[in-house]
């Protein structure tokens, strides 16, 4: 364990809290604690950042930035801009992003520094009386106390029988980023948001992709009318696309491997993504007499305030059962440090958290979809934009995608509180903050109407598909 002889001595006290990983709960709940004057040992097994920085946000937005890069030179010709067909220099594109990367976490480690955290290096398991016993990697262990207890464990890639993982033809998200070249085909197995975001991804750099997923549909939590143009821009750049479909397993060959596909035909391809979620990472997490409770599923059971059944004990991020969101993780963080504190703490509504999926189109959205409204009994009315007529959006020469507003209807029948905002289309995920604030601050059709939205931007399109709803739209 990499600690010197002055964080010895601190480890003989008590820390008023001890967060275990590193992760963006973990990392923000030490920050965030440290800033207001709280003593705070922070232990995590791999690298500083979680996954979010090195195997899963940054990584995946640096890579698909390249594909936008990609792309953009691609049509060049469009904007009467005359080159070459580009190429791929996938050495120089897994560096960049490796690159990035490390600066980022370089940052967080510096703030920590800067915020005198103890960082330990080592696995931990929490035992009774807030003891955490960390293991380092020579085998030694040694335990830390702290008043308070903060459970960041994150997450790992959840896998599918008959697709036994080996970093090379079978590969998890996470083995994704350690690659030093691009496929030729490959087989994405899940529907999700991380599927989703290596199709669009690798289709853009000229790979061969089938996404496969089991559910009717793709980004299934999202509003179909939002789904639709993604799906359609996936099919149209030569993605193969198959929903309700399920796979048993693979048979390798001498350079890749042939994917079975239930009831369908056989797939050749030279790598297989299982992009089918995540899962808690609570294996050997806590001590069963500690009283926290762990669920079938593997998340750690709290309640509104993330709070475990052990006093003193807290769970954040992705080893809880909400949204998988590194921002989730910060704002449960912040939520934590502020009980710890004494101070007023407000439950996160988890029904209004914003989404975004950085695809081509993007795809982001806050609050209910127009079925989910429905089906919480609210009378609603809705107003779709699409961006053929966003001037902005025309210069930029990306058209595809919706701007979508749901929103409850007064019993006279006029607009009232708007329950959901949903977008797709380009750089959407930049400009979803209206409408999370609208959506949030319980802001009404014409509270949002009244405001000025500057000309020409992207972002007018949600203003105009507001003010839409008042009947006297501008430009629909």
């Amino acid at each position: 364990m990499d600690i010197g002889i002055e964080e010895v001595v601190q480890l003989t006290d008590p820390f008023d809290v001890v967060v275990i990983g590193a992760g963006p709960g973990g990392y923000a709940a030490a920050l965030y604690g440290a800033a207001a004057g709280l003593n705070i040992a922070l232990v995590e097994k791999a690298t500083v950042g979680g996954t979010c920085l090195n195997r899963g946000c940054i990584p995946a937005k640096e890579l698909l930035e390249a594909a936008a890069v990609h792309r953009a030179v691609a049509s060049a010709a469009e904007f009467g801009i005359v080159t070459s067909a580009p190429s791929v220099d996938a050495a120089r594109l897994f560096a960049r992003k490796t690159e990035v990367v490390d600066k980022l976490v370089g940052g967080v480690s510096g703030l920590l520094k800067n915020r005198k955290v103890t960082v330990l290096e080592g696995t931990a398991r929490l035992g009774p009386d807030h003891v955490v016993a960390v293991t380092g990697g020579d085998g030694s262990t040694t335990d830390v106390v702290g008043t308070n207890v903060i459970l960041a464990a994150g997450s790992v890639p959840r896998t599918i029988p008959g697709f036994e993982i080996d970093g090379g033809v079978v590969l998890t998200s996470d083995d994704v980023f350690e690659l030093d070249h691009l496929p030729d085909r490959v087989v994405i197995i899940g529907g999700g948001v991380i599927g989703c975001e290596f199709a669009s991804m690798l289709c853009d750099l000229g790979a061969d992709v089938t996404l496969l997923e089991a559910l009717p549909g793709l980004l299934l939590a999202a509003d179909p009318d939002v789904v639709r143009p993604l799906q359609r821009s996936l099919a149209k750049r030569g993605v193969k696309i198959s929903t309700g479909v399920r796979v048993n397993g693979h048979t390798p060959g001498t350079t890749g491997t042939t994917v079975h596909v239930e009831g369908g035909d056989d797939i050749e391809t030279d790598m297989v993504i299982v992009a089918t979620g995540r899962r808690p990472m609570s294996d050997d997490l806590v001590d069963a007499s500690t009283g926290v409770v762990v669920d079938g599923h593997g998340f750690v059971e709290v309640d509104d305030h993330c709070r475990t059944a052990a006093d003193g004990v807290y769970a954040v991020g992705d080893v809880i059962a909400t949204p998988g969101l590194a921002h989730i993780g910060f704002a449960e963080a912040m939520l934590v440090v502020k009980q710890i504190l004494g101070e007023r703490a407000v439950p996160i509504d988890y029904s209004g958290v914003p989404w975004c999926v950085y695809t081509q189109p993007e795809v982001a959205w806050a609050g209910l979809t127009e079925q989910a409204a429905k089906d919480a009994g609210y009378d609603v009315v809705v107003s779709k934009h699409p961006w053929g007529g966003t001037s902005r959006a025309l210069i930029i020469g990306e058209t595809e995608g919706t701007v979508k507003v749901v929103a409850q209807k007064r019993p006279d029948g006029s607009p009232g509180r708007i329950l959901g905002v949903h977008l797709s289309g380009p750089w959407v995920t930049e400009q979803l903050g209206a409408g999370y604030f609208s959506v949030n601050w319980e802001a009404t059709v014409d509270d949002v109407a009244s405001l000025i939205q500057p000309h020409p931007t992207l972002s007018e399109n949600f203003g105009e598909t507001v003010l839409a709803l008042t009947g006297r739209g501008l430009h629909t």
